[in-house]
């Protein structure tokens, strides 16, 4: 299943003056990922760069040579991009927890983050912390994770954007929490990304709304998904990747 439309913005959003968010792809690796990093000026933004070093050199090993151990993980549930994927956080998260123990407490960084592989028809999706990911298809907007926060703790949603901090990120705790999906695409589908500065003052319907109107070039649907998120009263970065197959 190819790949029709691709696009990805980021955006520090209408307050902060840094953008700790951030996003990475490879046509040819066929990786994404998306980024919400944490921390601080100088800490969250510098934490992302890494991750997407670590994670893509790591990655591109595994598609230089298919044949190559495994090292961490393996699972027959999931495609051979799927478990790389999985040991690609995991080798990614180590480096980060390493370099964390060795600095002050005030300047450890970490990040929430998205990845996805594509196989043929199959993207292979990992998911650490408060990102999102969606499914459109034929109209229906299908949330693919329930993301770790603290909304976990409450199901009204009453503020909603005041309960997405993350409960787990890379960096953060020795062990990595992570959830995997696999999704097969079909023609027309589409497949959404995105840091909590975008979704957090949006509902499922608007996303899908926004997101599902083939009269607007991919670019600027991104943009009015932020700017209806910033007129919402959004203060925080922003991160938004659209695949349309």
């Amino acid at each position: 299943m190819n790949i029709i439309n691709f696009s990805a913005e980021t955006n520090q959003g209408p307050f902060l003056n840094i953008n700790e968010d951030g996003y990475d792809f490879s046509f040819e690796s066929d990786l994404y990922m998306i980024f919400d990093g944490f921390g601080g000026n100088g800490v969250g933004d510098k934490a992302v760069a890494e991750l997407k070093k670590n994670i893509a050199q790591f990655y591109q090993n595994f598609v230089q040579d298919r044949n190559a151990t495994l090292p961490f993980f393996y699972s027959p549930k999931y495609l051979l991009e799927g478990n790389a994927l999985v040991n690609s956080a995991i080798y990614s998260h180590h480096e980060l927890y390493k370099k964390n123990l060795e600095t002050d407490v005030s300047k450890r960084g970490g990040a929430s983050a998205i990845l996805a592989a594509k196989s043929e028809s199959i993207i292979s999706l990992l998911n650490v912390g408060n990102c999102r990911a969606y499914l459109v298809r034929r109209g229906k907007i299908i949330s693919i994770f329930s993301e770790d926060s603290f909304r976990f703790l409450t199901h009204d949603k009453y503020e909603s954007h005041l309960k997405n901090v993350p409960l787990a990120g890379f960096g953060l705790f020795p062990d990595l929490q992570y959830q995997i999906r696999e999704v097969r695409v079909a023609k027309g589908d589409k497949l959404l990304l995105l840091s909590d500065g975008v979704y957090g003052r949006l509902d499922d319907e608007e996303l899908q709304s926004g997101i599902d109107r083939e009269s607007l070039n991919i670019k600027i649907k991104i943009h009015e998904l932020f700017d209806l998120a910033n007129n919402r009263g959004n203060l925080d970065n922003q991160t938004c990747m659209i695949f349309e197959f």
